[in-house]
């Protein structure tokens, strides 16, 4: 007789069982614990840390952008005036006139100040930085920047500014002239400190600090320029002179 002998793994087989070998070093006190569920806990964590810190930029980014360059609306304005202070019988035929374009966002205003017309006057541009609460003067002529601190007082906030010029665009407004007097105090080196906006305006030209005076009285042309423009329902005359 033959005798025929079936190997138990391949009867298993046979059966529709499968029964996967075991190495010699097969520990089962080992294999009953998941394997690298800590580390993978840990790669959990860092991601999300990661996630969690990638959106904190982007939402502190975005905020910065939004700030710095939201849309800016851009208005073109007139205004005629009268100097009071001159007295009603000098007063010419025809009252003076200062045009300017202002661009507007919600934390700054830039107002370009043209060459007047038929009267003495410097070209400018005017910022006010109404977050940082600072107004700067770049004349153009010069060159040159001069900082002071926002006279809220005078100047609108941007959605009063915006309802003015509104208004202006429609109407002819006639309105009276305020004499303003600054005095440069000190030069300063560094723009960076004063704002984005600041900086952007001011930045490879000198600037100089300035504070408001009385009247100055004795002045050489010299020693003095004057800027004629508006962000009121008046026109401001300023005037600003070396200390």
């Amino acid at each position: 007789m033959v005798k025929i002998a079936f190997n138990s793994a391949l009867a298993q087989k046979a059966l529709g069982k499968e029964v996967p070998e075991s190495p010699e070093w097969f520990d089962p006190e080992v294999a009953s614990a998941p394997v690298g569920s800590e580390g993978s806990t840990g790669r959990c964590l860092l991601t999300l840390l990661g996630i969690a810190f990638i959106l904190s930029g982007l939402i502190v980014g975005g905020a910065c952008l939004y700030r710095y360059f939201t849309p800016k609306r851009l208005y073109h304005g007139a205004m005629q005036f009268t100097d009071m202070s001159s007295g009603a019988e000098s007063q010419p035929y025809y009252l003076p006139q200062v045009e300017e374009e202002v661009e507007i966002s919600d934390s700054m205003a830039v107002i370009s100040v043209p060459p007047p017309r038929f009267r003495p006057g410097d070209p400018a541009y005017i910022l006010h930085d109404f977050h940082r609460k600072l107004t700067a003067y770049l004349d153009l002529t010069l060159r040159t920047c001069f900082v002071i601190p926002l006279n809220t007082s005078v100047v609108l906030p941007p959605q009063d500014l915006i309802d003015l010029f509104s208004q202006l665009i429609s109407d002819s407004y006639r309105s009276y002239l305020v004499h303003e007097d600054l005095v440069v105090t000190e030069r300063i080196e560094d723009v960076k400190p004063l704002g984005f906006y600041i900086r952007r305006l001011c930045d490879g030209k000198k600037t100089y600090r300035m504070e408001r005076r009385g009247n100055i009285q004795k002045r050489s042309v010299d020693d003095c320029f004057t800027i004629h423009h508006f962000e009121n329902k008046f026109v401001t005359e300023t005037r600003i002179c070396k200390a």
